[in-house]
């Protein structure tokens, strides 16, 4: 298409697994209709990464932060870089945050920290969040309670009919991945039939979660067309409609103009 009305609201260009085609890759965008991406952080490394890449190319934007897996790293000195980094032009959210019970790689308490302290931080900054969310959907909406005035996304939406109605009632966007085109999503199928289309995003987590049919190879934002199509099919809506609701949505979370 020569428009480029698709976004993919959650990307890691920044990973290793991109280092050989980079540049030939991002270059590729625009003939295949990606006109937004939100290269997002996982510890600082990553975050200073991000923000890198949001410098090189008009079509990036930044969010930092420490994901569950980091936070143990999440103290005083790590919050104060990445109250620096927020500064910077096209940072546009504070994320990924949250908790993730599945492996527990890191004790609960010490998550529930960390996701408390960089909420915090996107309060104070007025800046949306990105939560990761993985089996602690109780924790987190308790978290969220208190930090009232924080919304954003729960990427890679997993969760219940139940918990995305109360998430919506919040405030929040819903965000799919290629999740949603496998045979077994029936949960986010669900959500993503019922959900208010102005609060619906897109997004591959590229370099994982790639749709069907690329399942098992390494995804990014050229596929983001496969979310876009299987969430108008559910809807019964052109595959355009979506892609510029999606796209507005993003923009409107992110404060682009």
């Amino acid at each position: 298409m020569d428009e480029r009305f698709f976004c993919d609201s959650h990307a890691h260009y920044d990973q290793r697994r991109f280092d050989g085609d980079r540049e030939a890759l991002l270059a590729s965008m625009g003939e295949n209709g990606v006109g937004l991406i939100i290269n997002v952080g996982c510890d600082l490394p990553s975050s200073e990464a991000s923000v890198a890449l949001a410098r090189q190319y008009d079509f990036i934007y930044a969010a930092v932060g420490s994901h569950p897996d980091d936070a143990g790293h999440v103290d005083e000195a790590r919050l104060w870089e990445y109250r620096r980094l927020a500064g910077a032009d096209k940072v546009v959210a504070i994320g990924e945050i949250g908790l993730d019970y599945h492996y527990e790689d890191v004790p609960r308490e010490i998550q529930k920290r960390a996701f408390r302290a960089q909420l915090a931080l996107a309060e104070a900054l007025h800046l949306p969040v990105i939560v990761h969310e993985r089996e602690a959907h109780g924790d987190a909406l308790e978290i969220l309670n208190d930090f009232p005035s924080v919304t954003g996304v729960f990427h890679c939406f997993s969760g219940s009919l139940e918990l995305g109605r109360e998430l919506v009632k919040r405030g929040w966007y819903l965000g799919f991945t290629g999740v949603i085109t496998f045979k077994n999503a029936r949960k986010a199928v669900e959500v993503a039939q019922w959900a208010p289309l102005n609060r619906l995003l897109v997004e591959t987590d590229c370099p994982y979660m790639a749709p069907e049919p690329y399942r098992g190879r390494r995804s990014d934002s050229t596929m983001i067309p496969k979310m876009v199509e299987k969430i108008a099919a559910l809807r019964g809506l052109p595959v355009e409609t979506v892609a510029r609701a999606t796209l507005d949505n993003a923009k409107r979370l992110f404060s682009i103009s």
